[in-house]
């Protein structure tokens, strides 16, 4: 395994080549080679699996003629290396690269078709000056390219095409639309960057002087068609023949100089794979010299989670006890969470679920003990191992008019069930139903209302070669060659071997699906060898994450992206219906599921990884500032509206809960300002002698007071869900625009007076006064406030209440700073202010001093000397010259 790298065109250079192959160094640790002739350069980094001393690549011709940059394994070599052989062809390596690069000097692009396994690559033929690419049958490996001008750029992963500097990044929103709206991706030629394509299952290009054409170089989806006619009836002796037809793929998928190993889910493939390879052990046959004297096996696991099939991989590893090394991995919702930029990163593109970081966690540790690693991608979609695939098969019964149809139906009703029990439970609890469109931006929606998305519904065989080649597989084999090669790691599918699914589609329907069990002739195959607890299981996981549960337990984090000015200003969504949902889903009052907030929480993360400029990030520790000095990019001084000069010295504090006590909290702050301003003689002569005063927020008088409550623990009523539709949320604070503030507001004045006010808001907007609903709401509502991102935890994910007798609070406190700042200080102190602040407004809500307007100490905070909340400075000394 490997990744290639290449240009053809005038704009190609070594550097932009060395660029893009320095991308990929994951991908081939052990070497890296380029060639570079006329229009066209070919980079290559080696992932040595067959013949490690030699099989350098690219790799020539003897007489120089074709050059070959190539990234896969094609299991058949030997038999092809024989056969050009007997045609005068001599080899100098034992590596399938020689034997593939020989079978095109030979036959041309006829040969592809020729290979049984999985690649991607490029070879220049330097007589006809033309460059051929080419992708396995089933798209196994990737081969991504791209036009700019008169030159193609081509490479195993987009983050090369990227580094050339040539690309200009767009985004391809036709695709992202399709993403978000129907759960589809690795939709054809096209890829979520725009002008970026990917080579085709089964397809070769080519360029040279006269242009660029793409044509399919097999008719394997055709021949599928055609043998799914045959319908040969399915009995003891196919099954036999199946049997011997899948050992014979693991034997091939064995071949290699470095360990392998097996990806062990618990589920029936990866089980069936790892059950055989401990048959061919306990036979001692030769090709398991590549897989030692013990097998080692990797399963994700997740003890007390829905998710977890531990008890199933057990079942396994007891079948192949004493030959076996098992390996598992418990990924957590804390390791995702660290781990999902990276992931993100990985996969280069939107992803259906958080499912594959099970298998990324699982190659992580793999790397360690294995090159190699075979598993059991590619049975679902070739044996009905999903559960619609039984309705197609239902339809398809009855349209034939055959008599079985009810008593297949019958017979597959506990399997029905469980695709449609979660759905069935919603509408018992009545769970609003939101469909995916009302969380995009309006104008994108419009833009693509017009897509469409459909499949073959009627027929199985024919939907089975619709998502072994569109719909499904190819997303589950991208996510499977990133992983992999994440951590330089070959993957391989012994399932996917051509002439073993040629088999199945020649069989007859009853060998994938009957009397409700799908999967038959891998089932009956593996009789004997498999517990019968796989054997006859009929609940698919599969290797996902509980994506549910982590979500809950992540969505602190996920609101605050959601929240984000960052997601706010994206033209593709419509903010405020995402968190209106998210909040709801928390809830637990609509039917929205964890599905679709990782479609929008991963297309975000992905804009920002791949598109949103980076900022610097500085190498220095993070300094903490003094109590003497101002927070980033603002000032200690300022001159008021009002003519006061003052000096603002922002107390930097740790965080507060409903646990701390206030006051003793307070004093702390006031004698540790007291004793830094006592070092420093040019800011004792700015205060000493001048009026100063105490400023607190309200958010950390109210959080100690336990007015301050997680969004998920404020029951909202319809009310509130209803009214905060109706209020424009802002980038400086929520307000009560969230169903959790609006509910708070109902309980703290009332619903009779909230809506009394929302009408008297509503007559002031036309009459042009702004603030009438505050004002006939009273109550301190103005000061109630929800999550912001800027805010420090658990002020993002929480909403709060103002706090109670504000100016008692503030009395209580000027009391004891009297009591306890140095004398020279004493007199000079005017008391204190308890202000709720943010970057587009003030508002005292208490205080104990006597004599002067609040405006004046409101217009002290004109530019919120505080912050937002992040800096962690919720008090401060204001001191007035």
């Amino acid at each position: 395994m490997c990744g290639i790298v290449g240009y053809y065109g005038p704009d190609g250079s070594e550097a932009i080549l060395r660029a893009m192959n320095d991308c990929q160094v994951h991908r081939g640790p052990d070497g890296e080679g380029t060639h570079f002739e006329g229009p066209v350069g070919l980079g290559h980094r080696r992932l040595s699996i067959i013949d490690v001393a030699h099989g350098q690549q690219p790799m020539q011709t003897a007489d120089g003629r074709y050059t070959i940059a190539y990234n896969g394994e094609v299991y058949n070599y030997l038999d092809l290396r024989s056969e050009l052989e007997t045609l005068g062809h001599t080899f100098t390596t034992d590596s399938d690269t020689e034997v593939v690069l020989q079978a095109f000097a030979q036959w041309g692009g006829d040969a592809f078709d020729k290979f049984n396994g999985m690649w991607g690559l490029a070879i220049w033929d330097s007589v006809e000056q033309r460059l051929t690419l080419s992708r396995d049958h089933f798209g196994i490996k990737p081969v991504y390219l791209a036009q700019v001008g008169d030159t193609v750029l081509f490479a195993s992963e987009i983050k090369s095409i990227l580094a050339s500097g040539l690309y200009q990044k767009a985004v391809n929103e036709r695709s992202l639309y399709r993403y978000l709206r129907f759960r589809i991706h690795e939709d054809g030629r096209e890829t979520f960057f725009d002008g970026i394509e990917r080579l085709e299952t089964g397809e070769m290009l080519t360029v040279d002087a006269s242009g660029v054409q793409r044509r399919p170089f097999t008719r394997l989806r055709e021949e599928l068609a055609e043998l799914a006619q045959q319908q040969r009836p399915y009995d003891d002796a196919a099954a036999a023949e199946y049997k011997e037809r899948l050992f014979e793929s693991v034997r091939l998928r064995l071949q290699s100089e470095v360990p392998v190993g097996t990806s062990l889910s618990g589920g029936l493939d990866s089980s069936a794979v790892a059950v055989i390879i401990n048959k061919l052990l306990n036979e001692g046959d030769e090709t398991t010299k590549s897989v030692g004297a013990r097998q080692n096996t990797f399963s994700a696991v997740f003890p007390g989670s829905l998710n977890d099939e531990e008890k199933y991989v057990d079942a396994v590893l007891d079948i192949c006890k004493g030959h076996v090394e098992s390996h598992k991995i418990l990924p957590t919702a804390d390791e995702f969470k660290k781990d999902l930029l990276d992931f993100i990163r990985t996969q280069e593109e939107p992803l259906i679920s958080s499912g594959p970081y099970a298998q990324f966690q699982v190659m992580r540790e793999a790397t360690n003990h294995v090159t190699v690693l075979l598993d059991g991608q590619g049975a679902d979609e070739m044996m009905a191992g999903y559960i619609p695939y039984y309705f197609v098969y239902l339809r398809q019964l009855k349209a034939q008019g055959k008599k079985d149809a009810a008593l297949e139906l019958s017979k597959s009703l506990d399997v029905i069930y469980r695709l449609g029990r979660f759905k069935l439970q919603d509408k018992l609890k009545r769970k609003k139903v939101i469909p995916a469109t009302a969380f995009m931006n309006s104008e994108f929606a419009s833009k693509h209302a017009g897509e469409k998305f459909t499949t073959e519904g009627q027929n199985l065989k024919l939907r089975l070669i619709e998502d072994l080649f569109h719909n499904s597989l190819p997303s589950l084999l991208r996510y499977e060659d990133k992983n992999t090669m994440r951590f330089s790691l070959e993957g391989r599918v012994p399932f996917l071997d051509k002439e073993v699914v040629k088999f199945i589609f020649s069989l007859s329907d009853e060998a994938i699906i009957k009397d409700g069990w799908n999967k038959r002739v891998l089932r009956d195959a593996t009789r004997g060898l498999l517990p019968d607890m796989i054997n006859r299981r009929r609940n698919k996981i599969g290797f996902t994450t509980p994506q549910g549960e982590w979500f809950m337990r992540l969505k602190n984090y996920f609101y605050n992206i959601f929240l984000s000015e960052e997601f706010a200003n994206r033209p593709y969504f419509d903010q405020n219906e995402v968190l209106h949902a998210f909040e709801g889903w928390i809830k637990g009052t609509n039917g929205v599921d964890s599905m679709t907030f990782w479609r929008l929480l991963n297309v975000e993360l992905w804009l920002r990884e791949f598109f949103d400029e980076k900022a610097e990030v500085s190498q220095e520790p993070a300094r903490i500032k003094t109590d003497l000095e101002p927070n980033a990019d603002k000032q200690l001084a300022l001159s008021t509206s009002l003519g006061d000069q003052v000096t603002r010295y922002p107390l930097r504090s740790e965080l507060v809960s409903k646990d701390t006590d206030l006051d003793p909290f307070v004093m702390e702050h006031i004698d540790r300002f007291f004793a830094t301003l006592g070092t420093d003689e040019q800011h004792q002569q700015a205060v000493a002698g001048k009026q100063w005063y105490f400023f607190i927020s309200e958010k950390i008088i109210a959080i100690t007071q336990g007015r301050s409550y997680f969004i998920w623990d404020i029951n909202v009523g319809r009310p509130a869900r209803i009214l905060s539709k109706y209020v424009t949320r802002t980038p400086a604070g929520i307000g009560l625009g969230s169903p959790f503030t609006m509910q708070l507001a109902i309980q703290e004045a009332g619903l009779p007076r909230v809506l009394y006010a929302s009408a008297g808001g509503a007559v002031g907007k036309v009459l042009g006064k702004k603030g009438l609903f505050y004002e006939l709401v009273g109550n301190d509502i103005r000061a109630i406030d929800g999550p912001t991102e800027y805010s420090a935890y658990p002020s993002n994910v929480s909403a709060k209440l103002a706090p109670k007798d504000p100016d008692d609070v503030a009395a209580r406190l000027s009391e004891q700073i009297r009591a306890r700042v140095p004398e020279q200080y004493r007199a000079t102190f005017g008391g204190t202010v308890v202000m709720d602040a943010n970057d587009i407004g003030r508002n005292v809500l208490g205080s104990d001093v006597k004599g002067v307007d609040k405006s004046r100490f409101e217009e002290m905070f004109a530019d919120n000397p505080l912050g937002q909340g992040s800096e962690q400075t919720p008090m401060a000394i204001v001191v007035v010259d």
